[in-house]
């Protein structure tokens, strides 16, 4: 069986995109139609913008929404469409669009509210990132949760040596420190906040009253969610995983584990750079299929 992924913030580069403009008049249209949505060019900004400008997360989230969908709709054999589908983080409404639960034009505007709320969050508490490489995550679970004075907690689990956390800047540093030596390494990443971390309540809750107020389809294929890692096509459940995703920790391990032991062998990238995806797979499945869309 084979599993369409969907990549979130990060997966931007310079000129993303234009290829698929260029080369299909879909493509064009649905570029254009996103711009009238979100009433600014962001197809300008993604095709000749510089890395600084597509770093910015209003600008990085629909981006990476817009190539990806993009890519799927274009790319996307309709003899041959995925037995499943997940996304990272963000990367999980590019998917909603894959399977068939969210219109494009929603997903769009969920996706910009979406980042101008988080975008709000980081600049009234300032919070950062790091990537933790280790061989066994219960220790920097423990570390985590036993920092009571500052906010720091286990954010995403990427493979099962590598979890990333997330927090306060004191939290970060205490939790740093706290985990020097007993872990293999400590990467701080260049990221505008604390994302999938109790920082980001505020947009969590502006983002909740947008999605119960968009409508939601029954996908003609299951979606393995972050926050619990377990496939389902239930709409109620899909809009509620969706909400608590932004305080929660994304399980992308987890989720590549379940689906492996659900059936699946073939997992197919689609959009972004390239391979951000495939490469945690590959750490959690090395007999997988991979390819990229």
């Amino acid at each position: 069986m084979k599993a369409y992924l969907f990549p979130g913030q990060g997966a931007q580069f310079e000129g993303m995109g234009k290829d698929l403009y260029d080369e299909h008049a879909i493509a064009r249209e649905l570029f254009e139609q996103a711009n009238e949505i979100l009433g600014f060019d962001l197809a300008k900004v993604m095709f000749e913008g510089s890395a600084e400008d597509l770093r910015q997360t209003k600008i990085t989230q629909p981006a990476i929404f817009l190539h990806s969908a993009i890519t799927a709709r274009v790319k996307m054999d309709e003899n041959d469409k995925p037995d499943a589908v997940a996304g990272h983080s963000l990367g999980e409404f590019s998917a909603l669009v894959a399977c068939g639960a969210l219109d494009f034009k929603d997903a769009l505007q969920l996706v910009y509210q979406r980042a101008l709320a988080m975008q709000a969050a980081c600049e009234a508490t300032e919070g950062t990132m790091v990537a933790v490489l280790a061989r066994d995550m219960e220790i920097v679970e423990q570390t985590c949760a036993a920092i009571t004075d500052a906010v720091v907690v286990p954010a995403n689990y990427n493979t099962p040596t590598q979890l990333v956390i997330s927090g306060s800047e004191d939290g970060i540093a205490k939790a740093s420190e706290a985990l020097e030596g007993k872990v293999l390494k400590l990467v701080p990443l260049s990221v505008g906040g604390a994302f999938h971390s109790p920082l980001m309540q505020s947009a969590q809750e502006k983002l909740k009253a947008a999605i119960e107020q968009t409508n939601f389809k029954t996908p003609f294929c299951p979606i393995y969610q972050n926050v619990d890692a377990q496939a389902t096509t239930d709409v109620a459940t899909i809009k509620q995983n969706l909400i608590n995703q932004l305080t929660g920790a994304v399980r992308w391990s987890q989720s590549v584990q379940n689906m492996v032991g659900d059936g699946f062998e073939h997992f197919v990238e689609v959009g972004g750079k390239g391979k951000v995806l495939l490469g945690m797979v590959k750490k959690i499945h090395r007999k997988a299929a991979m390819e990229m869309l």
